[in-house]
């Protein structure tokens, strides 16, 4: 039996006051954790992964593979896993997959959408100091272009052709020619995304190679496979759906997204590709992404480190038949803003459900701070510090972690009228341990999947939440093993 999908977020009221305001540059952040590594343990895995890395033809197709079935080689599916949710086809844009042979096992590692004539398009990338040749390509083509005239996305997993240099670009190029040519479109009309190992060069002919036969498979009902397509250590595919109204006509919005490890705000080893049919202008997509990208994408963390190559692309076919919006504070929008915030946060949250090792979803909130800047730092330090992660996941509710995490975060602080709950427990207040603090039920708390701890700083009202996991020695068996 089916269960039912978990609820992951919360829809907020829209701001819709800020967003005709210019949107601020996303932040750049970017931050060893315990040893705990089981040799055993990590002995068993490779030997389970080299049993399911049977060589296969590279030419050859996997087919259409149901979202629930783990691909072949992969790790076991997380136990915060949500199901793939039903996603139907968004007018105007039709995907398909293929097997271009980046990885030994067979699976699919290539993804093509293709764009009609007038769509939109708006993104954001890391800030990361190395960069990868696709971001390049993207940041350098939207600039260009303003959004305008998008035709196709070309994505491929397994490469991820970071730190690759002049050779790197030159393969992005031949790759975009190549689509442009078999799409009808001008190279710099085709956005690209790649993610896996840094520091390989991407071989172009294993996706140029594929191209025809992505062609003849284009479909718009393809979700589920994009989303498997574009995993790496992901144990399962992610996708989010809603359906907004804007003057009166039904509009969707559908993403997906991939990441596990190397996830910290300003986004992750994270690729996240997210479609409406709705008729919105370059500039007015731009403002909504940047704005709904801070308290989604920027506000989880798996391990501390960001990305070379996370991308954010946002698409807006315009075949729903809604009037065309070109301002994205317009009253019209109010919905679909709210919506789009839905669809980042919940893709947003699944990131951190399939943390590599992951057996705890955590939210982290943080209130009375002097700023909303400083709750996030502190949040953040909180929610990265391997100490309270490692209590986590012993299920232990080490109040003293958290507190030290605060007092690290270099923020402005209250000892005296520090608070600290978990859930509704509260832990510590005013400084002290809480006088009704109870062991048993601290204990029970901690044994949930899904847990909330609430620290006020006691300074003013400045407040931020972080959605995190724990740390367990299962995320150092994946990245020990993560080339071998």
């Amino acid at each position: 039996m089916t269960k039912k999908p978990t609820k992951t977020s919360t829809l907020r009221k829209p701001a819709a006051k800020v967003l005709d305001a210019a949107v601020r540059p996303v932040e750049v952040v970017g931050q060893t954790l315990e040893r705990a590594f089981d040799p055993l343990a990590s002995a068993l895995k490779r030997a389970t992964l080299k049993r399911g890395d049977k060589q296969a033809d590279p030419s050859a197709s996997t087919g259409p593979v149901p979202a629930d079935v783990p691909a072949k080689g992969a790790m076991p599916v997380s136990p915060l896993a949500v199901p793939f949710p039903k996603m139907p086809p968004i007018a105007g844009v039709q995907m398909a997959t293929s097997r271009a042979g980046f990885y030994k096992h067979e699976r699919d590692d290539l993804l093509v959408m293709n764009f009609p004539d007038g769509a939109s398009c708006a993104g954001v990338f890391t800030r990361h100091g190395v960069g990868s040749a696709p971001v390049d390509w993207c940041k350098r083509h939207l600039e260009m272009t303003k959004g305008e005239g998008v035709r196709a996305l070309v994505v491929n997993a397994g490469c991820a052709n970071s730190f690759t240099g002049r050779p790197g670009a030159n393969a992005v190029r031949r790759v975009c020619s190549a689509a442009g040519k078999r799409f009808d479109c001008r190279q710099r009309d085709v956005m690209v995304a790649s993610t896996g190992v840094i520091g390989v060069l991407l071989d172009d002919t294993k996706i140029v190679h594929r191209l025809a036969d992505i062609e003849h498979k284009l479909d718009e009902d393809g979700w589920a496979n994009a989303a498997r397509a574009i995993m790496t250590t992901d144990t399962f595919p992610k996708g989010s759906h809603a359906v907004a109204d804007i003057d009166g006509v039904k509009v969707k919005i559908s993403g997906i997204c991939k990441g596990s490890g190397m996830i910290a705000p300003d986004m992750a080893t994270m690729l996240a590709f997210v479609v409406t049919d709705a008729a919105i202008s370059p500039a007015a997509l731009q403002n909504l992404v940047s704005l709904y990208t801070r308290n989604t994408f920027n506000a989880v963390t798996v391990d501390g480190d960001r990305s070379t190559n996370d991308t954010l692309l946002l698409f807006a076919t315009g075949k729903s038949g809604a009037p065309k919006i070109s301002r994205a504070g317009d009253r019209r929008l109010a919905d679909f803003r709210d919506k789009l915030e839905h669809v980042l946060m919940d893709l947003a949250h699944q990131l951190v459900r399939d943390g590599e090792g992951a057996t705890k979803f955590i939210k982290i909130t943080v209130t009375g701070a002097e700023s909303h800047a400083s709750a996030r730092k502190i949040g953040r330090t909180i929610a990265e510090s391997p100490l309270v992660k490692t209590a986590f996941a012993g299920e232990d509710a080490n109040w003293g972690r958290i507190v030290m995490a605060v007092g690290r975060a270099d923020e402005p602080v209250d000892r005296d009228v520090m608070s600290v709950k978990f859930g509704d427990l509260v832990a510590a207040q005013d400084g002290l341990v809480s006088p009704t603090y109870d062991e048993a039920k601290m204990s029970a708390y901690m044994k949930q999947n899904e847990l909330e701890v609430t620290v006020d700083v006691g300074m003013g009202r400045g407040f931020a939440s972080m959605w995190t996991c724990d740390l367990t020695k299962r995320y150092v068996e994946i990245n020990g093993d993560y080339r071998s």
